[in-house]
């Protein structure tokens, strides 16, 4: 089974520029969470799932006070955050965007998304 986490925003400092090292910028992130949940779907028991509130907090410990230059390194630290999380997800993918990029075109996002498994 796949969990989704969708539309997660934090304000958070990730970046190269100067602007980008000192004032915090809104991200967004998606989320899914890949795992034998069986067991789950017949016990109906939050004791046999992995809990999306504890992923969303350790998700927020990460990116609130990472502080990279990249998002690549904000994807990746945050998708080994939730492998350790729970030792029956398998499998994470993490999507990070920058909602407001300091460029001078328009652009709506910029983003990243990284594979992990065990």
């Amino acid at each position: 089974m796949i969990i989704e986490l969708r539309g997660l925003r934090f304000d958070a400092i990730c970046g190269v520029l100067d602007v980008e090292r000192t004032t915090p910028q809104p991200l967004e992130l998606d989320v899914d969470l890949q795992a034998d949940l069986d067991a789950a779907g017949e016990s109906d028991d939050l004791a046999d799932t992995v809990d999306y509130g504890g992923a969303c907090a350790a998700i927020e410990q990460v990116v609130t006070t990472l502080r990279p230059q990249l998002l690549e390194r904000m994807a990746s630290a945050v998708a080994d955050a939730l492998l350790a999380l729970d030792g029956r997800v398998d499998a994470v993918t993490v999507t990070v965007r920058k909602l407001d990029p300091p460029v001078p075109q328009v652009l709506a996002t910029s983003g990243v998304t990284v594979l992990r498994g065990r």
